[in-house]
C-alpha cells in the first residue's frame, strides 16, 4: 500500500480524444495522466487516448477526494462542462 499522507489527493477530470469526459481521483496526477495515456490507466481511456487534463481540485485526503469524485461522476455532462468553465475564468 503506497503512504497516501504525503502527497496531496486531488479529483480530476479528463477530456478523452472522442470528446468524453473522465473523471478520477489520484495522489500523483503526473503519473496518473501518464498511466492513462500510456494504457495502463482506467479501461475506459484504454481506448479512448490520447486524454487531456482539463480539471483539477485539491482535495486534501483520500477520502475527501473519493467522495468528491462520487459526486463528480453524478453530475450530467453538462453539469461538468459548467464546472469546466467556471475555472477557466
Amino acid at each position: 500500500m503506497g503512504d497516501d499522507s504525503t502527497e496531496e489527493w486531488c479529483v480530476y477530470i479528463l477530456k478523452c480524444s472522442d470528446g468524453t469526459l473522465y473523471a478520477g481521483s489520484t495522489n500523483n496526477m503526473k503519473r496518473r495522466l501518464e498511466s492513462h495515456n500510456d494504457g495502463s490507466g482506467a479501461n475506459y481511456t484504454h481506448s479512448r487516448r490520447p486524454v487531456e487534463l482539463v480539471y483539477q481540485e485539491h482535495c486534501g485526503n483520500r477520502s475527501e477526494a473519493l467522495k468528491r469524485e462520487a459526486a463528480i461522476k453524478k453530475l450530467s455532462r453538462r453539469e461538468k462542462i459548467a464546472l469546466l468553465s467556471q475555472t477557466e475564468r
